[in-house]
């Protein structure tokens, strides 16, 4: 949307549409998007007037023509100058450094001997001695200093006020490109943008023009000798924390983010510790965010605030129901964003307000990480009647995904510490979460598969977490809702608790945990399920059985107690209150595994070589070890049987 001059105009656009792409040089020369750079002048003044060009204001237009100016009608010209806009920052970056190069001797002569003779009239001699190239970035920088002018005028339509600010933040944009391509540019350019930032950072409504601001700064901050960091402390924390509700602002905002990971450098400690303000941007724009958030979530986890980070991904569906309450708050309600007007909760905005609560509210609501965590209980219960709330429950579905994506994360920067402390916050949260519907279940199948995922990088954190594991292990409340992790936690003891993984492993250790097992096993059989306590999942009963049978095989003394105790569970699975328990095909799995057991403790020998086999057995290498007698074996057999069926010469 470049001001195009009148003159050549048909021949000129009748070549943009030839077969042929030249030169962005040569499209804008021969297309005459020049602007008249000289005041006063404008493209229509040749034609018949449609009517007064003004601008945004009411006042008579005194210099040329841009995409801001208003009119009842305008000449094509105008409208080309509207569309040449829209592609000048295509242009710029085609016809940089790295573009195709300069025109050649032939085109140059051809665009004198037209359009630039005609545009010589009205352009300053300057502009008129520089390369074509050279002259597209400076009329492109004239055409964004007026539209930043334009922009300081108050619109008298609602309509104009937005369409000044996607020119702001497109002029912003050029304005970057060009001072990238051409240093000079720079500091021409800073205090009109300096002075546009002061302005627009106290106002709500102008906010998407602050990130290609942030977005210049990152690129020239250094250059232009501004306080980055307070440019970045105002983004981070203010945005987010007023403007979450807006869906077009959390996109950009979060592919800001994105795109110039590259630039922060010493800024992204900012960015790290304002990830609680980022969220608030999840929670409530979680299906279309989840996806840029999982690409995003890398750069975000730093070993100092996983902790943090991940108490604050298990509450998202609470920090959305808080979101939620503290609009409804709003004291101007005209201005507050759509909420669920389905949802009712008097009780819920009166604990909002209630000061009792203020503090676990505000730990919620918190611009950055503070290094310490807060247990939401209460609020739990308090937010119980929003769990229903569509975008609760929308958040809640995202969870687990996002949750597969700080693991991958995190565990790229943990030490054997933070690993621990991982796997303990995983236990503590399994029964800590905020009840909205599905999602418990959804979430523990996460955990249970992160938990087996941390023991695998650290296969010592059984032995280092025992009397954890244990306590874990030692309640039955809550069993049944948390089967798949308990499974993993059994099934990880039964795996890791031994001295071929880690020499600390005891043999006093090695009972604690067997008799800690056989009680849990005892109390998931002996309990008649109900409505208020389902029935216990067989999956869980089968790795209790083979967990207590490895160790068994490892402390020897222990194999009479796990024979006798296989032996009822075998028994106890062809009574019919067994079956009505666990189900025909589940009691027939407990009963057959059962009898394998029992069998491998008939021979102590045999049970600790398949129970408990050794590293070389689990990876074995003789196919391809040269200094073993197995490759050796093999080629002789295979030259062998190659001769025998005719393949070799005798």
């Amino acid at each position: 949307m470049v001001f195009l001059h009148h003159t050549g105009r048909a021949a000129a656009w009748a070549h943009m549409q030839a077969a042929s792409p030249p030169h962005p040089e040569e499209l804008v020369l021969k297309a005459g998007i020049f602007p008249s750079l000289g005041p006063s002048t404008h493209s229509h003044l040749s034609f018949p007037q449609p009517g007064p060009i003004t601008e945004m204001d009411g006042a008579v237009a005194t210099d040329f023509f841009t995409v801001l100016s208003t009119g009842h009608r305008f000449t094509e010209d105008q409208w080309l100058n509207v569309q040449a806009f829209s592609m000048l920052r295509a242009w710029l970056l085609h016809s940089g450094p790295e573009g195709l190069g300069t025109l050649d001797t032939d085109d140059r002569s051809e665009q004198e001997g037209s359009t630039l003779s005609v545009i010589s009239a009205t352009s300053s001699s300057a502009g008129r001695l520089l390369p074509p190239r050279e002259r597209l970035r400076e009329v492109a920088f004239e055409y964004c200093q007026r539209l930043i002018e334009q922009s300081n005028r108050r619109a008298l339509r609602k309509g104009d006020s937005d369409l000044q600010k996607a020119c702001l933040v497109e002029a912003v944009l050029v304005l970057d490109v060009l001072c990238r391509q051409d240093p000079s540019f720079l500091y021409r350019s800073l205090s009109c943008l300096k002075a546009l930032h002061g302005r627009v950072r106290g106002d709500p409504a102008s906010v998407r023009v602050l990130l290609p601001l942030a977005r210049f700064f990152l690129s020239h901050g250094e250059a232009a000798a501004v306080d980055s960091e307070a440019v970045y402390q105002h983004l981070f924390t203010r945005i987010p924390l007023e403007q979450f509700h807006s869906p077009m602002l959390a996109f950009e905002f979060i592919q800001f983010c994105r795109d110039n990971l590259h630039l922060f450098g010493g800024h992204l400690g900012t960015l790290r510790l304002s990830f609680p303000n980022l969220f608030k941007f999840l929670a409530w724009n979680s299906p279309p965010l989840t996806s840029e958030f999982v690409a995003l979530l890398p750069a975000l986890v730093d070993a100092g605030t996983a902790l943090e980070m991940l108490h604050a991904l298990l509450d998202l569906p609470c920090l959305t129901a808080v979101l939620d309450l503290q609009l409804r708050s709003l004291p101007a309600p005209s201005e507050r964003p759509l909420w669920d007007t389905s949802l009712r909760a008097p009780s819920c905005l009166e604990a909002f307000r209630d000061p009792k609560f203020q503090g676990l509210f505000q730990y919620l609501l918190r611009p950055k990480a503070s290094g310490a965590t807060e247990r939401l209980v209460p609020l739990y219960q308090l937010l119980q009647p929003m769990a229903g709330c569509a975008r609760v429950a929308q958040c809640a579905e995202a969870v687990p995904t996002l949750l597969q994506a700080f693991f991958s994360a995190v565990t790229q920067v943990a030490d054997g510490a933070l690993i621990n402390q991982l796997a303990l916050l995983l236990l503590g949260r399994s029964d800590s979460l905020y009840p909205a519907p599905g999602y418990a279940a959804r979430v523990h199948s996460v955990l249970s598969s992160q938990f087996l995922a941390l023991c695998t990088l650290k296969p010592s954190l059984v032995v280092e977490l025992a009397r954890d594991l244990l306590e874990f292990l030692g309640s039955v409340n809550g069993l049944r809702s948390r089967a798949s992790l308990v499974t993993s936690v059994v099934w990880a003891v039964g795996e890791y608790l031994s001295v071929a993984y880690d020499r600390r492993c005891t043999v006093e250790q090695i009972n604690k945990f067997f008799e800690a097992l056989e009680a849990l096993l005892f109390e998931v059989t002996q309990c008649r399920p109900s409505a208020a306590l389902p029935r216990c999942p067989p999956k869980v009963v089968t790795a209790l059985m083979t967990t207590l049978t490895k160790l068994a095989s490892r402390s020897q003394d222990l194999i009479p107690r796990a024979s006798l105790l296989l032996s009822k569970m075998r028994t106890l699975t062809q009574s019919p209150a067994t079956g009505s328990m666990h189900g025909e095909e589940g009691a027939e799995a407990i009963c057959t595994r059962a009898t394998e057991l029992l069998t491998l403790l008939k021979m102590p020998s045999v049970a600790q070589f398949v129970l408990t086999p050794s590293t070389e057995v689990c990876s074995p290498r003789y196919h391809r070890d040269v200094n073993t007698a197995l490759p050796l074996a093999l080629r002789t057999v295979s030259r062998l049987v190659e001769r025998e069926a005719g393949l070799l010469p005798g």
